[in-house]
């Protein structure tokens, strides 16, 4: 078990941005309660059907036509890893928590863009279309979300139910149980939608949690 967390960390930190990187990488694969910094590489998961936010080079046959979203049954998938980006322009740095109201961005670890939402409507249910857009050096509004804690907590923690809400449209991050039969059968719609929900809680759960950087 511990060689396996050792080589998915190894895996995961090659893959994030040279100027994200940390000279002398520390990991922690999260078992509980550990708190979420920037440069963790995570999977949310949907607290009602437990599926896990997924993409994949698959793009939407309607709407933006941009790489798909999913909610994904299985636990083991690497297409549900998610680096944890911040707002640009801001003072944070890797390693740092992210408290109560921060915006932030997710990456999709595999194809390098970004959790992105916008006007289009989403293929099942007609709400607000959630995709994958850009890459390393192309990154606007529509990939800030803003981190929403349940609870009194004041920084994000693994196992802690959050919501995420999109800045431009006040779209809340959000899944049900209607499946698509096509694109990706068998896996969820994931939408965007107006108001607080109890389809709109998440979870961080398995991961590579990154450390909080010691202050000096």
């Amino acid at each position: 078990m511990a060689i396996g967390f050792i080589a998915l960390a190894v895996f995961l930190f090659l893959g994030l941005d040279a100027d994200q990187a940390s000279p002398s990488p520390s990991f922690s694969a999260a078992s509980g309660g550990v708190e979420i910094t920037y440069g963790s590489v995570i999977k949310l998961m949907h607290e009602k059907t437990k599926f896990r936010l997924h993409s994949h080079d698959v793009p939407y046959g309607s709407g933006s036509g941009q790489q798909s979203v999913t909610g994904f049954p299985g636990v083991d998938d690497a297409n549900s890893y998610w680096v944890v980006r911040l707002q640009p322009g801001t003072p944070a740095k890797q390693g740092d928590s992210i408290t109560n109201g921060t915006i932030i961005r997710l990456q999709h670890m595999r194809t390098r863009k970004w959790l992105h939402s916008h006007l289009h409507a989403s293929p099942i249910s007609g709400n607000l279309e959630v995709s994958c857009f850009g890459g390393e050096s192309e990154s606007d509004t529509g990939d800030y979300w803003r981190l929403m804690i349940e609870g009194n907590e004041k920084s994000w923690k693994q196992d802690q139910r959050v919501r995420l809400q999109h800045v431009d449209t006040g779209g809340y991050l959000h899944s049900h149980d209607k499946k698509y039969q096509r694109i990706a059968g068998g896996q969820q719609e994931i939408c965007g939608v107006p108001d607080k929900r109890a389809d709109n809680v998440w979870m961080a759960a398995e991961g590579v949690y990154l450390p909080v950087t010691e202050m000096k």
